[in-house]
């Protein structure tokens, strides 16, 4: 059974640094992402990287303040949010497919995980 299980999220403020992460189990897979839903909006893109790594991309709110990686050890994803602004308040989802291009939109993704809120009060 595959399982996405987030945690990390919470409650800052403008300028503080958080970082999301996710343990991903039950197969391989070729690519990872970050999607966020801010409130009363679509969800939308956040961040991809292909399983191996070296091919990140960001949505381009979030370039040069975000960093998406994961740790082989433990198969765990993580989104580093640095420089934190109010409006990347939403819920955030980890997501994971099985091909290895980075997928930017919701019809790349085969797996979800449940979504954590990160609010970040000005």
């Amino acid at each position: 059974q595959v399982q996405l299980v987030e945690s990390g999220g919470g409650l800052v403020q403008t300028g503080d640094s958080l970082r999301l992460s996710c343990v991903a189990s039950g197969r391989t897979f070729g690519s990872y992402a970050w999607f966020r839903q801010a409130p009363g909006k679509e969800r939308a893109f956040v961040a991809a990287n292909t399983w191996r790594g070296g091919r990140a991309r960001y949505a381009d709110s979030v370039k040069g303040r975000f960093t998406i990686f994961r740790d082989n050890r433990n198969n765990t994803l993580y989104l580093q949010m640095n420089s934190l602004k109010s409006e990347d308040t939403g819920v955030y989802y980890c997501a994971a497919a099985s091909d290895s291009k980075p997928p930017s939109e919701e019809s790349g993704i085969d797996y979800w995980g449940q979504g954590t809120q990160v609010t970040v009060s000005s």
